[in-house]
Formats: structure tokens, sequence, C-alpha cells
């Protein structure tokens, strides 16, 4: 979550301006254990840190997240994962997944356009 500005900065200077980006809730295989995240961030540590990742044990609230959508033409495909990945790859859990969906159309609603013309 706390590399969503880099990663649309990153995409826009690759030539990748267009995404949705929304707030979502929600967790990986783990769970954190909330009681010691809250008591970090009161100490001034940042639930993101490297420190936080230690301590996720079972629990079962959700944790915030950022659900980032790019639809891109197919040969593009490669290098917008190139670009989100060198951004937001720090080794460790919570470094997010890409999830490659085929669209199988899309439609400009103000032309009519369609398929890549409507990208």
């Amino acid at each position: 979550m706390d590399m969503i500005n880099k990663t649309k900065e990153s995409l826009l200077s690759e030539g990748f301006p267009a995404i949705n980006c929304r707030k979502v809730q929600g967790r990986g295989k783990k769970k954190v254990d909330f009681s010691i995240i809250e008591q970090m961030i009161s100490e001034g540590i940042e639930y993101t840190s490297p420190k936080a990742a230690e301590v996720i044990s079972e629990g079962h609230r959700l944790i915030p997240k950022r659900l980032l959508s790019v639809v891109v033409k197919d040969e593009d495909t490669k290098k917008v994962i190139d670009t989100i990945i060198s951004v937001n790859s720090k080794g460790r859990p919570g470094d997010g997944k890409i999830f490659i969906l085929p669209v199988l159309d899309a439609i400009r609603v103000r032309t009519g356009e369609s398929g890549e013309d409507a990208l």
C-alpha cells in the first residue's frame, strides 16, 4: 500500500497512464495479529515495515491494501509486469500479487470504438 504513488509514477513514465486504483481490505495466507501491529504503530513503526512482517501470526482482521487494475495490449503485458515488480519487490510477504486476465473486448462509450482502438 505504501508503494502506490511510486507504482503510478513508474507506470506513467513507462507509457501506461491509464490505471484504476481502489482501496480494498484483505490478507494473504497468513493472518496478522493486530494488537502487535497497533502497538508497533503507537511506537512509530509502520505496519508495512520489515519489522511488521516478523509479527505475522494467527488473527482474523483484514489489512488495508490497494487493488490496481491496468488494461493493456497483449504485447505490453510483460513491460507492465516488470515495471510493477521493479517498484514493489522488497523480498517480503505483502509485496503483492499480479493476476493476468484476458479482456474479451472493450468498448469506448463516447465513440463506440471497440477492441484495441478503445484502449
